[in-house]
């Protein structure tokens, strides 16, 4: 396309070219009367993306130049298809009515589309926020500055100069998009773009003027060139107005409980770990919502946990409150359930494609809010409902109730809200019974029975008349024929065209009114943005928290206590998404971990449910510091800062890196960012290499824990010889997942008792996996040679220290009795017993 001569193109395709020169990244939509027709090598790319026949158009040149094109009125499946392949759209529009317009139409583009600006409600999943966001490097930190344009939402927060951190935050945050200041950050824009989907756009400008309002919520000069970055980007380059975002909201991340995305995934908090899918998730059980707002705004508090007593204490009340008033929570359950989505509809009126039916839905909304507003002051909840009657009056004294899906063609507003569109439509009214009266009439006068008046956008108003009765047909009547089809023959009147006249003149003024009456109460609304979408906010929280109510009252969940002392003491505790989807009676358990206990190792066999209890303790600790209550008899609970895990395999196959390095990175992660107040969930650490250095390292994070941080930790291992680790420090305690042996077979009880498990039953779960029964018999042949090996070599070493006794002198006796004293064989692995006899021989 570089290569075309512009003087030789048509004048559309020379003004196709100005505008494409202005969007050299972006897929050109450019209209075309009823379609959007795509050129040079976006009609490639397009054809190809979306499975569509390419053409050719002449545009002046030798040879034809690509093209493919879909309807105007069915684009956004289109578009969503593009968007989600990573592809920027630019939708270019008539500017102009081409009926009143001589020559060329003027077009421009109206708006970009990409990965994070998408505001179509149709486009976008209702349970998440669609966020793009803005990176800039400060050399000593990140600042990211993260919007949802469809919700209104601005954020921003420093992150600390180390990119692990920065990935994290824009992983943990779901961002579809990432405006960067440059591209020499290689690694960071693979890493995003290539492994995790993230689109990446470079842009290096900022905003100069406009947003003054937005831009003075905040003093601080890193926030403010943040938003520049991220404004220039959404408003210059893709056209948004953004007049419905008013403030900043700068994040604190200590006022936060800390999770990274580890954690997330592996506590399965909004995705199923097996299937990546919101069913099973924690989230899924815990949202009852009944409005899209709501549901958002419970994901952002289950992600974010809060970590002020007061304020989690607060939530509390209200849930307490709301159940003991419960036919008043039922009502206002009821009440939200008519309510839209009031944030994306706000972002709609401000840059999306508003329609007449948008409107009834704001109205729809709007209706039931005197009598939330009446309800919130009963339950006594300092909620702030703004009913907005002057916006719901307007709306209902204008739009009609089943509008069309144009604004364009009519239809829109009801009688009475304009008088002299209610004079038009008398017209229009009046002019098509004149209509049915000619009909009648020149059929009573021409005898010809079957003859009808017709329309269409061609002729106009015309006369059908059958092929049979055309002969009927006479000149003195003054009729010209217009068209002869092969059943039928068409005419006009000198008395039908003059009513014609009438009758689409009053039609075409109809429809160009009540547009712009529609664009006057859309103007209305806007004007209004900001208090209908601090409303919609005030809803949202609403939701989210008879959703937690509701969830207390169904899973019978408990009002946790909270202590700020470390004492961490659940009784029958549950993790509420097994107990809720298992077809068998949920096993509770306890988890105690008073002031002087810090780590609690849990040994036992696997499938026993020892990953089960670490992530019931994690989870419980989330549900309390978001204010819900817990699946547990009791719970006295300290308030964490953060929680890292490292449970079950997760190699990371993206990066190519093996299941113990990734151990060893998220091992990693929390030993150095952990503190005294932290959550930490090993499980299993150290299988992922050979035995002695599985142990080792285990071993050595172990005592760290127990030395350095003193943190609550859940370490499960099959390494019995750590059990030892009890008697070493006095902040770990033993306990194990219990299990029944009844001769070759096994039975788990999945209660957690004290002390460690004497087996690990390797041979017993294989064959509850129902491995072949003669491999099975193979394993036992075995497993019983190596543990008679096992009693014959500590017989051996038996006998040597026995000859190392009995030949020494006084002194090497007394030397070795004391040696022999230290000793406790039955904790002893091979390797150490070795390393004593060679301690053993050099005793003189």
């Amino acid at each position: 396309m570089s290569e075309v001569n512009k003087t030789d193109l048509s004048p559309m395709m020379q003004q196709y070219m100005d505008i494409k020169e202005q969007y050299k990244e972006e897929l050109l939509f450019f209209r075309l009367g009823d379609f959007y027709e795509l050129f040079f090598e976006d009609g490639i790319i397009a054809s190809r993306e979306l499975e569509l026949t390419l053409t050719g158009k002449n545009a002046g040149l030798k040879e034809r130049i690509p093209m493919c094109g879909v309807p105007f009125h069915s684009v956004n499946p289109y578009i969503e298809k593009l968007v989600d392949k990573g592809y920027k759209v630019a939708i270019c529009e008539q500017l102009e009515d081409p009926k009143n317009t001589k020559g060329m139409v003027k077009r421009g583009v109206v708006e970009v589309i990409s990965k994070g600006t998408v505001v179509n409600l149709e486009l976008l999943n209702e349970h998440d926020n669609n966020y793009i966001a803005s990176v800039i490097d400060f050399e000593y930190l990140y600042m990211l500055t993260v919007a949802d344009i469809s919700t209104g939402e601005l954020k921003s927060l420093s992150i600390p100069h180390h990119k692990d951190k920065l990935l994290n935050e824009i992983l943990h945050l779901n961002i579809k998009e990432v405006i960067l200041e440059n591209n020499e950050d290689i690694e960071l824009i693979t890493m995003l773009k290539d492994n995790y989907g993230v689109e990446i756009s470079i842009s290096d400008n900022y905003l100069t003027e406009g947003y003054e309002e937005l831009l003075n919520s905040t003093d601080e000069p890193r926030v403010k060139q943040g938003i520049r970055h991220l404004l220039y980007y959404l408003v210059v380059r893709e056209l948004k107005d953004l007049r419905h975002i008013s403030h900043v909201e700068i994040i604190d991340k200590n006022d936060f409980l800390e999770m990274d995305v580890h954690t997330v995934r592996n506590l399965e908090l909004v995705l199923t770990l097996r299937l990546h899918e919101r069913t099973f998730s924690l989230l899924w059980l815990l949202d009852k919502t009944k409005t899209a707002m709501g549901s958002r705004k419970l994901k952002t508090w289950l992600l974010n946990p809060l970590r002020n007593k007061e304020e989690i204490e607060e939530r509390y009340k209200k849930l307490e409150v709301l159940n003991n008033e419960f036919i008043l929570k039922d009502e206002l359950r009821d009440l939200l359930f008519e309510i839209y989505d009031l944030e994306r509809l706000c972002a709609k009126v401000m840059c999306g494609n508003l329609n007449a039916r948008d409107l009834l839905q704001i109205k729809n909304s709007l209706s039931v809010l005197p009598r939330v507003k009446d309800i919130i002051k009963d339950l006594g909840f300092s909620y702030n409902v703004n009913s907005h009657s002057d916006l719901f009056n307007l709306l209902e004294s204008s739009i009609y109730e089943n509008p069309p899906l144009s604004i364009k063609e009519g239809y829109l507003i009801k009688d009475g809200y304009n008088k002299e569109l209610d004079e038009f439509k008398s017209i229009r009214s009046g002019g098509k019974d004149f209509l049915i009266d000619f009909e009648n009439k020149i059929k009573e006068s021409t005898g010809i029975k079957n003859l009808k008046v017709g329309f269409n956008r061609v002729f106009g108003y015309y006369i059908e008349v059958s092929k049979g009765q055309a002969k009927e047909v006479s000149e003195s009547l003054g009729w010209e024929r217009r068209q002869t089809l092969a059943n039928c023959e068409r005419f006009i009147s000198p008395e039908l065209k003059e009513k014609e006249s009438m009758i689409l003149n009053a039609e075409e003024k109809i429809f160009e009114l009540e547009y712009n009456l529609f664009c006057e109460i859309r103007d209305k609304i806007k004007d209004q943005i900001l208090e209908l979408k601090e409303t919609a906010d005030v809803i949202s929280e609403i939701d989210a928290i008879i959703s937690l109510a509701v969830c207390a009252d169904e899973y019978n969940l408990v009002k946790p206590k909270l202590n700020l002392d470390s004492k961490l003491e659940i009784i029958q505790g549950r993790h509420p998404v097994i107990e809720a989807v298992s077809k068998s009676a949920y096993v509770p358990n306890d988890v105690i971990m008073d002031n002087t206990t810090d780590i609690l190792l849990i040994t036992g066999p696997n499938m026993s449910g020892k990953s089960t209890y670490m992530r019931e303790l994690a989870i419980i600790i989330i549900m309390a510091q978001m204010g819900s209550y817990v699946p547990a008899q009791s719970a006295n609970l300290p308030i964490i800062d953060k929680i890292f895990t490292r449970i079950g395999a997760s190699d990371d196959l993206v990066s190519g890196e093996s299941t113990f390095m990734v151990e060893m990175k998220e091992a990693r992660n929390a030993l150095v960012n952990a503190t005294k107040n932290s959550l930490i969930l090993f499980d299993e650490l150290g299988r992922g290499t050979s035995t002695f250095d599985g142990m080792s390292i285990a071993q050595a994070i172990l005592e760290y824990v127990a030395k350095s941080i003193k943190c609550k930790t859940l370490f499960s291992t099959h390494y019995h010889e750590l059990t030892r680790l009890e008697k070493d420090f006095l902040n770990v305690k033993n306990v194990h997942v219990a299990a029944k042996e009844e001769g070759n077979m096994i039975t788990f009880l999945h209660k957690v008792k004290n002390g460690p498990a004497d087996k690990s039953y390797g041979v017993h779960v294989a064959r509850l996996a129902k491995m072949p029964e003669e491999l099975l018999k193979r394993a036992d042949v075995i497993l019983s040679e190596y543990e008679t090996e096992a009693k014959k070599q500590k017989v051996v070493d038996n006998g040597i220290l026995q000859m190392a006794m009995d030949f020494g002198n006084e002194k090497e006796e007394d030397a070795l009795r004391e040696k022999l004293k230290s000793i406790d064989p039955l904790r002893l692995t091979p390797i150490e017993a070795l390393n004593i006899l060679f301690e053993l021989k050099e005793i003189e």
